[in-house]
């Protein structure tokens, strides 16, 4: 019989995805050297080396490899088991591990959050900031309980919940200022500034502007909002931003923000997970609480700008 622990199995699951031994003990709030000395006994019971070191990063072995993705249904196993306790309990309670974009974190987390500790106060939360593609393979992973993205994900492991709406605003330089709003077209023609590959948002705000098919004639990349507002402000060009994110991130940029002409390009905001999560009543009770904080965020910086969606 293989004498491993739960905790060496979880050292093992942190070191294998960061494959750096100082960043998979900060992960998992341990030391450098008990982290080594862990491994190492889990090698030995093992029977095999699961690590090849190397001078700055470490990778799995063959054996490694093979023995990662059992280490991890395990895991998965063990934190369901966890999720089906706390989904008989009447109230919210324990760990709750929510994934958001960065397009909706800064903006609408601390409200969320926020509201959350008032209305349940046993919540332990844990929070990841990532782009989608990583926030859907972590749920699926069994590592996050549930994520707020841009919907639709269209994946049919999971359950998708909208939430409500909002509407891209266009950020000019402040010279700009009382200009006459340009189409999608004549966008086409402008030096436009997007997120960098790998956000949705870059691909909703192309999408608006009917780049997919053929190149755009100057399009440059930033890699958050921020910079994208403050290059505007410097004159490079202009961007598309979420409304949420418009009174954060304007506020110290000599910019001109403009609604575009109806329709109005906009996307949807929804919560979604695993559909074989036994949290799923309780997510159910979290994407309520989420709404309403984004109804607080909408009132208090741009009244009337994005309604609700129906649910889904």
């Amino acid at each position: 019989m293989i004498h491993a622990t739960l905790k060496q199995l979880r050292y093992f699951d942190a070191l294998s995805r960061h494959c750096h031994f100082g960043r998979a003990a900060e992960a998992c709030a341990i030391s450098q050297p008990a982290l080594s000395m862990q491994i190492k006994e889990l090698e030995d019971a093992l029977g095999g080396v699961l690590f090849e070191r190397g001078a700055r990063q470490v990778s799995l072995t063959r054996l490694g490899e093979e023995v990662a993705q059992r280490i991890r249904d395990i895991l998965g196993s063990v934190d369901e088991l966890g999720d089906f306790a706390r989904a008989s309990r009447d109230r919210l309670v324990g760990r709750l591990r929510i994934g958001m974009i960065p397009t909706i974190a800064p903006y609408l987390l601390p409200t969320v959050i926020g509201n959350l500790t008032r209305t349940h106060p046993e919540l332990d939360i844990h929070v990841r900031e990532t782009l989608t593609p990583k926030l859907i393979r972590e749920l699926a992973e069994g590592r996050l309980d549930t994520a707020i993205v841009a919907l639709p994900v269209s994946e049919p492991s999971l359950t998708e919940v909208a939430l409500f709406t909002e509407n891209f605003l266009l950020v000019r330089p402040g010279a700009d200022e009382g200009t006459p709003v340009p189409t999608s077209k004549m966008l086409c023609e402008m030096r436009l500034l997007l997120l960098e590959e790998g956000h949705c948002f870059r691909d909703q705000a192309l999408s608006f502007c009917n780049m997919q098919s053929s190149p755009p004639r100057e399009v440059l990349d930033a890699s958050s909002l921020s910079t994208l507002v403050q290059m505007v402000g410097a004159g490079i060009g202009v961007t598309l931003i979420p409304e949420m994110a418009v009174a954060v991130e304007t506020r110290s940029a000599a910019v001109s923000v403009t609604r575009f002409k109806n329709p109005q390009p906009s996307r949807t905001i929804g919560m979604v997970w695993r559909k074989t999560s036994p949290l799923a009543r309780q997510l159910l009770q979290i994407s309520e609480v989420v709404c309403v904080s984004a109804d607080a965020l909408r009132e208090q910086h741009t009244p009337g700008s994005s309604s609700r969606r129906p649910r889904t």
